[in-house]
């Protein structure tokens, strides 16, 4: 078994009841707020893996990088996330082919050692350098990204063996993106590459699900290649057809097409593909083209996802009643991210945001982009520490379940758009709270602070508060790329151990108290909802 130790936080918190008040005072200006809550019912129900990752299929691009993949530190980073999915894939997954013949002088294998479960580790100085490497690799593949003009890549059973080890050592499930640019002289899918490496997989008992193409709304544009919808689903139907064909694959996921948020070409794409090819697959993936990084605090561009995902959510219901719709490529800015802010503290609030309004519309699985590979939208950064954005995903896995309850916040003038709320039951495979507790997040998009004053039918509950605040104070603060829960600044305590993430418990009755600029989880463990038992 592959055992890499991390520190496991005692979480905790206390739920309201009905309605929550935020006090407005004079002195310190904090906005007034009323929550109404139904703790009833369950609104919705997401996938255990509702918050899963990506690795960009860049990291192929030069195949030594895939041993970035043996750090300790990743995957000590990447268990902590568990359960979810990987995705390994992104633009350059459509230019990329299985070759097994392929060989790469390859000084990293030769250094390194795998046991019986494929875990290889590199040497300290090796892994150094091939950080050092990296980050220079990431300036080559960026100017391919503002070209799109992007280079056919070869990858050996070696980068597929490194992925493999890696999901499997870090417990998580992997879905592997295929090329679907292989085209015949008739523009069907040319599935013959892709039999290889699944042939290959089979034959090492990898378990594993599957995907097929990126983005195909951008093919004319990067590939001077267009698909329409009707033959985007006929080719899905094939790769169905290939795993049903396998004994390991036949019930294997197969997921897709992650066509783009729709308009003109891309609502051709999305009907011509359901007509031919919703029964093939077992969840709709779609990707978001999201705003620019100066919106991150306004809340009339974080409602967009709302209408742009509910548009797709009733195509595909009216095409195929019942199948799960995926957002299969997310992070906090489009192209790539934005340098200098998609991998600091401000991108937090378009994530955190996109995960409560993802749930509470009923996307079953939401995929951020990436966990490491190209762009500036990283879970961590190029030595491998973790940004702010890790930070915030591993207290969701641990604090929010997945059932969905109802929450609405309003002000004296109506709906509040500064204090952004969401509340779910407490995740019980992650904490040893009583069954009925609730896990209540809110955003601050102001800078000044707001209070929460608990209700009188939970007021002799205690409350676990995780508030996550900028490293830096003011506005200076929103472009850090340090992150402190509680006031205490979040780093790794070694390579394989995580910090323990610890709330602060409050007193019954008091007021819980949301700063400017910040987002927090407050875990209420006595609500006794009706809907979480």
């Amino acid at each position: 078994m592959c055992v890499y130790a991390f520190g496991l936080a005692r979480t905790g918190l206390k739920v309201l009841g009905v309605m929550v008040k935020y006090v407005r005072s004079a002195r310190d200006e904090s906005e007034s707020v009323n929550l109404n809550v139904d703790l009833s019912r369950v609104l919705k129900r997401v996938n255990e893996r509702f918050l899963s990752v990506a690795i960009d299929a860049s990291l192929v691009a030069e195949e030594k990088f895939m041993y970035l993949l043996t750090s300790p530190k990743l995957r000590t980073l990447a268990k902590a996330l568990t359960p979810a999915f990987l995705r390994f894939g992104g633009t350059r997954q459509d230019f990329m082919t299985f070759n097994p013949t392929f060989l790469h002088s390859n000084e990293y294998h030769k250094n390194s050692v795998f046991d019986a479960n494929l875990r290889l580790e590199l040497p300290p100085i090796l892994e150094e350098r091939l950080k050092q490497e990296w980050a220079l690799q990431e300036v080559l593949l960026q100017k391919e990204d503002l070209q799109r003009k992007y280079r056919s890549v070869k990858f050996t059973e070696y980068a597929v063996d490194l992925l493999y080890s890696f999901t499997n050592c870090s417990g998580l499930d992997l879905i592997f993106g295929l090329n679907e640019l292989l085209r015949t002289t008739g523009n069907s899918w040319d599935s013959s590459n892709a039999r290889t490496l699944i042939q290959y997989c089979e034959s090492k008992q990898y378990s594993m699900a599957w995907e097929l193409g990126n983005e195909p709304n951008s093919y004319e544009k990067k590939a001077g290649i267009r698909v329409n919808g009707y033959q985007l689903g006929q080719d899905f139907v094939q790769l169905r057809r290939i795993l049903l064909e396998s004994k390991l694959y036949h019930d294997t996921g197969l997921y897709g097409p992650d066509i783009s948020q729709p308009r003109d070409h891309r609502r051709d794409l999305l009907e011509g593909f359901l007509e031919s090819g919703a029964e093939a697959i077992d969840a709709f993936t779609m990707s978001t083209e999201d705003t620019s990084l100066e919106d991150f605090l306004d809340p009339e561009v974080l409602n967009t996802l709302a209408l742009k995902t509910h548009e797709v959510m009733e195509t595909v219901d009216l095409a195929s009643p019942g199948k799960k719709v995926w957002l299969g490529e997310t992070s906090s800015a489009y192209g790539g991210g934005a340098k200098g802010l998609s991998d600091t503290f401000v991108a937090g609030f378009m994530w955190l945001d996109k995960l409560g309004l993802g749930a509470k519309l009923g996307l079953d699985v939401v995929i951020r982009q990436v966990l490491i590979g190209s762009g500036t939208y990283h879970l961590v950064d190029d030595n491998l520490d973790p940004l702010p954005d890790y930070w915030l995903s591993v207290l969701y896995k641990r604090l929010v379940g997945p059932e969905v309850l109802s929450i609405e916040a309003f002000s004296i003038l109506g709906k509040t758009k500064r204090v952004r709320v969401y509340l779910h039951c407490t995740n019980k495979k992650s904490t040893s709270y009583k069954s009925g507790a609730v896990t209540l997040f809110a955003l601050n998009l102001s800078k000044s602070p707001a209070r929460i004053a608990v209700p009188a039918m939970v007021s002799n509950s205690t409350v676990e508060a995780f508030v996550l605040q900028s490293e830096q104070p003011g506005e200076e603060g929103l472009y850090s790329k340090s992150v402190k829960l509680n006031g205490e600044v979040l780093k790794m305590v070694d390579d394989r151990t995580l910090p323990s993430l610890q709330g602060t418990p409050l007193a019954a009755g008091e007021h819980l108290r949301l700063p400017g600029y910040s987002f927090a989880f407050y875990l209420l463990s006595e609500a006794q909802a009706l809907a979480c038992r």
